[in-house]
């Protein structure tokens, strides 16, 4: 594919969740440009592997390409030009053409501008899927390792903000993960199909200017997706945006996966949890003492706009007739968007999971906040069969609401209980109070969960 163009005016001022990172560099307009002349190029020289186009022409349209690719090409003109025309594809054609003038009508040979343009999107679209795998693989990577290290680590379970029963750090961690593998997998499994349709999705010039043989389009269909490395559709899609839509909802769930971590830490990073802390940047431009958790602000940030972006490409696919006025070209900024927002929050969570710091003995602490009530639950399971369910749990509620107004702990109250002392002895009742003991199935778990490969 050809490279060269990193010219872009967006440099990311109000988007630092993306700001220098692989995949805005993938999807500036200059990487666009450079997709719809690699677009260009695999048409012409799938049409030489067929015999319809002279080999030396395919070739130096080829080098043509790569000359304004590293730099021949004005963007911003070509940009300015579409205006006239609804997009860049005719001043881009234009320009090729001026450079192979001999040749010139072999350039974008019974093609339109849509095939050109949807197959430029997915070529984009690629370079930023290869790029989210990576970094959602290396987040997984970091996920495992935090799950192994606090495969027993104690803290709270939350449930509406509130503590509920203990959990292990290392479950959360592997829930984490899970969420980031099956992330992973959805956007493997995205379909990055090529266009060709011609005109209004019959390929009548394309065949038109073809060798006469009943199997021409269906040869060309493969070539071309061949040349450039995508998949061969099985019908032309210039008004079935389902492609489309398939993409913008996987980097949908990329963003929700992460932006799950990033409020998680958000919360567990509070100064009064304080049972995550995100080790790297986080200053304050006022605040000497403060640590932000910016990592996890950026990725929230990305994960916030993502979805209502993803909602705008669907309902762009409303495409009427075999080629839309209007639909088609909302989708493109928008489908930018989503793949560089996505991009860089995975970039991101890699950064952020490789540098969060756990304070394993905050979290043993924080457990001990309730002062044994977070406990309740084993206790009303361990008295029903002693007392009955609905007794155990109206002695447990008196018991606990005397432990919230006394400020005493619940051991003290039910030490207190007749009905529980009489039920269950000093050691028991010891045993049951411990939050440690009273994790389920947690470690199991993890190490089922780590048993799954990171790709």
């Amino acid at each position: 594919m050809l490279g060269g163009m990193t010219a872009d005016p967006d440099s990311g001022l109000l988007s630092p969740v993306r700001a220098g990172t692989p995949a805005e560099t993938v999807t500036g307009d200059g990487a666009f440009a450079a997709a719809l002349l690699d677009a260009e190029v695999a048409l012409a020289r799938a049409q030489a592997r067929l015999g319809t186009v002279p080999h030396d022409a395919a070739e130096r349209i080829t080098r043509a390409a790569q000359r304004l690719a590293d730099g021949g090409l004005d963007v911003v003109r070509l940009a300015r030009d579409a205006r006239a025309t609804g997009n860049p594809v005719v001043g881009l054609v234009r320009a090729l053409s001026a450079e192979v003038p001999d040749v010139a009508d072999y350039v974008h040979r019974g093609s339109t501008s849509q095939d050109i343009v949807d197959t430029a999107m997915m070529l984009v679209a690629r370079n930023v899927v290869r790029l989210i795998s990576a970094d959602l693989k290396a987040t997984a990577h970091a996920l495992a390792a935090l799950a192994r290290a606090q495969r027993d680590t104690v803290m709270p379970g939350r449930t509406l903000t509130a503590h509920a029963v203990p959990t292990t750090f290392g479950l959360k961690a592997a829930i984490w993960r899970q969420g980031v593998l099956e992330a992973a997998r959805r956007v493997a499994a995205v379909r990055l199909p090529a266009s060709l349709g011609g005109a209004a999705g019959t390929l009548a010039a394309y065949v038109q200017y073809g060798d006469g043989t009943d199997d021409y389009a269906d040869r060309l269909v493969t070539a071309f997706a061949e040349e450039t490395g995508l998949t061969a559709p099985i019908l032309p899609w210039h008004a079935d945006r389902t492609p489309v839509a398939e993409l913008a909802s996987a980097l949908s769930a990329v963003t929700t996966t992460l932006g799950k971590i990033a409020v998680d830490v958000q919360v567990l990073a509070r100064t009064e949890i304080a049972e995550l802390t995100e080790s790297a940047g986080g200053g304050s431009s006022a605040m000497p003492h403060k640590q932000n958790p910016v990592l996890s602000a950026l990725i929230r940030s990305a994960a916030l706009q993502v979805p209502v972006l993803a909602a705008g490409v669907t309902q762009s696919g409303l495409a009427e007739d075999e080629r839309s006025a209007g639909a088609w070209q909302a989708e493109w900024q928008l489908l930018r968007e989503c793949l560089r927002l996505a991009g860089g929050a995975a970039h991101t969570a890699v950064e952020l999971t490789n540098n969060l710091d756990v304070h394993a003995t905050r979290m043993r602490d924080n457990v001990t906040l309730t002062n044994g009530l977070i406990v309740s639950e084993r206790l009303s399971a361990a008295l029903a069969p002693l007392l009955g369910k609905v007794h155990a749990k109206e002695i447990l509620g008196v018991a606990s609401r005397r432990a919230i107004e006394e400020r005493r702990p619940l051991s003290e109250i039910l030490a207190d209980t007749t009905e529980i002392t009489a039920a269950l002895d000093a050691t028991t009742l010891k045993d049951l109070l411990d939050p440690t003991q009273y994790l389920g199935a947690a470690a199991r778990m993890v190490d089922r969960a780590l048993e799954t490969p990171d790709s």
